[in-house]
Order: C-alpha cells, then sequence, then structure tokens
C-alpha cells in the first residue's frame, strides 16, 4: 500500500461509518470500490481479506481488520482519539454502548434489512420479522437517547467519538430501508438529543467529505435520501 490504509468499502454501506472515522481522523487512506451488483464480495480475493464476505475491510500495516466495532475500537485506540484510552475510567461506558451498537443495534438492522436470509421468501413470514425487529429497534434507540441525555458520556460531546459516528450511520439507514415498507415506527424527532448529535456532525468535514464520496446529499443524517454515489451501486 502507498498509504497506511486502504479501505475496502461499497457506497452507504457500513463502510461509510468508517471512511467518516477516518476522515474526522485526518488519516490519508485509500479506498477500493466493493462492486456489490457484480458481488464482487464473494470473490477469492475478496474473502482473503474477509472470509465472512461481507463490507468493510480496512487494511492496514498489521493485517486486514474486518467487523465495524472492530475497526473502530483499532483506529481509536491506535491514534489515541475519539474514545477513552484503555486506562481512562470511562472506557468500559464506552465500550458496552459500542459493542451494543455492533452486537444488538446493527445486528437487529441486518434482519430488518435481509429477512429472506433467516425466514426465507415467504412474504408473511418476512413482513413478521420485520415488525418484530422495528419493536426492538425502537427500544434500543429509545435506550441510545437515555444516554445521549446523560453526561458525561461519549454520544453527542463537543469533540465526536467513534460512537457518534456509528449512530449516525445506523440513524440514516433506519430512515431509509427497507424501501418501499412502512417506516411511521420510526421518527428521528422523537429522540431530540440524537437528532441533535447528527445535526452537529451534518457540519463537520469529515461529513462534508463523505457526502461528496458517495453522494449522500446535503442531509444525510437528519433528511436522508437515497444514495447517488459517483462508482458502484448502495444496493
Amino acid at each position: 500500500m502507498s498509504l497506511p490504509y486502504r479501505l475496502h468499502y461499497a457506497p452507504d454501506n457500513a463502510s461509510l461509518i468508517i471512511r467518516l472515522v477516518l476522515e474526522e481522523l485526518r488519516l490519508p487512506y485509500q479506498t477500493v470500490l466493493v462492486d456489490r451488483a457484480k458481488r464482487e464480495q464473494d470473490s477469492a480475493a475478496y474473502r482473503k481479506l474477509n472470509p465472512h464476505g461481507l463490507i468493510p475491510v480496512l487494511e492496514t500495516p498489521q493485517g486486514p481488520i474486518f467487523e465495524t466495532g472492530a475497526i473502530l475500537l483499532w483506529l481509536a485506540d491506535t491514534h489515541g482519539r475519539m474514545a477513552p484510552t484503555p486506562d481512562a475510567p470511562a472506557r468500559g461506558e464506552f465500550l458496552k454502548w459500542l459493542f451494543f451498537m455492533s452486537n444488538t443495534l446493527h445486528a437487529d438492522m441486518r434482519l430488518s434489512f435481509y429477512p429472506e436470509l433467516y425466514v426465507g421468501d415467504d412474504p408473511a413470514h418476512k413482513d413478521l420479522l420485520r415488525r418484530q425487529v422495528q419493536t426492538r429497534l425502537a427500544g434500543h434507540l429509545a435506550r441510545l437517547e437515555e444516554q445521549a441525555a446523560t453526561t458525561p458520556n461519549w454520544l453527542g460531546a463537543s469533540a465526536p467519538s467513534v460512537l457518534d459516528y456509528y449512530v449516525a450511520g445506523c440513524l440514516r439507514w433506519m430512515a431509509l430501508y427497507p424501501q418501499n415498507t412502512d417506516r411511521g415506527w420510526f421518527s428521528l424527532a422523537a429522540t431530540p438529543h440524537l437528532q441533535h448529535l447528527v445535526t452537529t456532525l451534518e457540519a463537520r468535514p469529515a461529513t462534508h467529505a463523505a457526502q461528496i464520496a458517495e453522494g449522500l446529499g446535503p442531509t444525510p443524517f437528519t433528511a436522508p435520501n437515497h444514495a447517488t454515489p459517483p462508482e458502484g451501486s448502495a444496493t
């Protein structure tokens, strides 16, 4: 690699969160498009980087890293920013919410977006799973809103954390996906502290850079539209 980091990405996928953090940290990096339309995530070359065939992968001088939460934690620890240090009193508080985002909220979003992977193609089964998951997601957001209202915390502080950008990406996707389904369960205005958080992030240079790179539009978190990327496809 000519630069220290290479991000394997697809527009408006989980790799967006990593791009935002790389930009916030002002780190030089290259990008490699993973063309989902061609199923490049299933190619032998990509599977060498991530045997699970999921996006993103971040190539580093220490080797490739996959899983969004793991990449975020590694970047924060490596560069000493955007998260409490391993010896900080707030470390445990931060870690439990980062892993909640990765293991609970993000995982439930995947159930909602791709129900056929879990219950097959029967429309009734898919609809039932989505409705069950949406109820859980609403509860997850309520707990994150409570946390964002608590100070001190690692959500919505004056200096963004990796957790802030993770939340922002997930709020964006909950507002947009899955397409052509009832989204009455979701309202950003119902979580005013999270709404303030993403409004603040929209004004940051890191978000502006990602907007251009992935065609996210002017309000990617507060009033998102489907991406119109200069290369690749979000679906």
